[in-house]
């Protein structure tokens, strides 16, 4: 069975690699020059296993007014009509009931997907900076640490293994919190969560399947249309020619509503644009990952060097701003943490990507309407995290659909 795999990022890339596992003869398609080139390629690096709190919840309600009026540093918006039927989507899902829902339907997801990873580090021959590093969000004042609570009791009733820490407990797990400027309330630290480069694993896994002769990829490459007839589709459009195959598996993140809407398909992606910033370390960089809820930055330290992420900027496919907002993180990452890493260095690497982000968190995995069409998108800020069990999942789709 000839598969056809629609982006070469961690999520296609992983898709393409279960596929083979299958016996499936698989082409992968992406219109960047090499595997990993858009949000796989310098994302936070975390695997956050532990940590998939929905960001859809009753308590984002109350703060629309300030995102709406430009008071949040770290959230950026625009309206758009494609935003405004979003939201009202995202606004549905921000009730008690489905934050729950949604969370534990990640939750799942993510333990599966560390399994997973667990299973590829022991075949995989190469290295991309895997670490088991543990992680700390850092809660800066008693209503975070009390719904931090609530969140951490539904979850570890469901097999996840994290806790509560005081200010003086998560000192004494990262010492390097000892130059952070603001007060810290407390902590949620998991020692299991991981660290690791996503562009690093998927060129690495692209240049092994291509070895094995199961995987080809066709990079520099535009698909700009699916073609359906009766109900099927079976051809997807690359440089103006048809390509034909059994199936085909759209993983374009944050570009996939653009391919599936040629045959009248709403995957509900939005693009979150996120951005970082890669240093030297400092003299007190840490060693486990940190996350700075109230800033929604995040700390991770990768072989050499500190990557520190964040922002999530509702704007479209709007890049116009990128220097202004990986110049302000910069100067935010300074503020909170100084000594984390080298902020004077000319080796500065920023870098901003798209999310791709559904309405309730949850990804889109699995068939479509249309027989031999599948998808694997919708991954939000966990693309990374989830993708080994979606990739998984949709692999299992395609063969059990044939």
């Amino acid at each position: 069975m000839h598969v056809v795999v629609l982006g070469a990022g961690v999520v296609g890339v992983t898709t393409a690699y279960y596929l083979s596992r299958r016996g499936c003869e698989v082409t992968v398609v992406d219109r960047a020059r090499d595997v990993g080139d858009g949000a796989s390629f310098a994302n936070a690096g975390q695997l956050s296993y532990s940590f998939t709190d929905s960001l859809a919840k009753p308590e984002f309600l109350t703060h629309i007014p300030a995102l709406m009026l430009g008071r949040d540093e770290g959230v950026q918006v625009r309206l758009t009509p494609e935003l405004v039927t979003w939201g009202t989507r995202f606004v549905g899902q921000c009730t008690r009931k489905h934050a729950r829902e949604n969370t534990l339907a990640v939750l799942k997801i993510a333990l599966r997907s560390a399994e997973l990873m667990a299973e590829l580090r022991d075949v995989l021959p190469f290295d991309f900076w895997h670490r088991k590093a543990g992680k700390l969000v850092l809660l800066s004042n008693q209503a975070e640490v009390d719904a931090a609570k609530s969140t951490l009791e539904l979850k570890r009733s469901h097999g996840c293994d994290t806790r509560i820490l005081s200010s003086g407990e998560a000192m004494a797990v990262e010492p390097a919190l000892q130059q952070v400027s603001e007060d810290i309330a407390g902590a949620v630290y998991s020692k299991s969560d991981e660290v690791a480069d996503s562009q690093k694993f998927t060129a690495g896994l692209k240049d092994w399947l291509e070895a094995t002769g199961t995987v080809k990829f066709r990079l520099s490459s535009d698909a700009s249309k699916l073609i359906a007839r009766k109900g099927r589709t079976h051809a997807v459009v690359v440089d103006d020619e048809p390509l034909e195959a059994d199936a085909f598996v759209v993983c374009m993140g944050a570009w996939s509503h653009e391919l599936l809407r040629t045959v009248g398909i709403n995957p509900h992606v939005f693009p979150v644009r996120g951005y970082s910033i890669t240093l030297p370390p400092g003299e007190a960089a840490p060693s486990v990952s940190m996350t700075a809820l109230r800033h929604r930055m995040v700390y991770s330290r990768l072989n050499g060097h500190v990557r520190i992420a964040g922002f999530a900027d509702f704007r479209g496919f709007d890049t116009s701003a990128d220097n202004e907002r990986t110049k302000l993180l910069l100067e935010l990452a300074r503020h909170y943490a100084p000594l984390a890493a080298d902020y004077d260095t000319h080796d500065i690497q920023p870098w901003g990507g798209f999310r791709p982000m559904t309405p309730n968190g949850r990804p889109r995995v699995g068939r479509t309407r249309s027989k031999g069409l599948f998808v694997n998108t919708g991954h939000g800020m966990l693309g990374w995290t989830l993708a080994c069990a979606t990739s998984y999942d949709a692999a299992q789709a395609v063969a059990e659909a044939h």
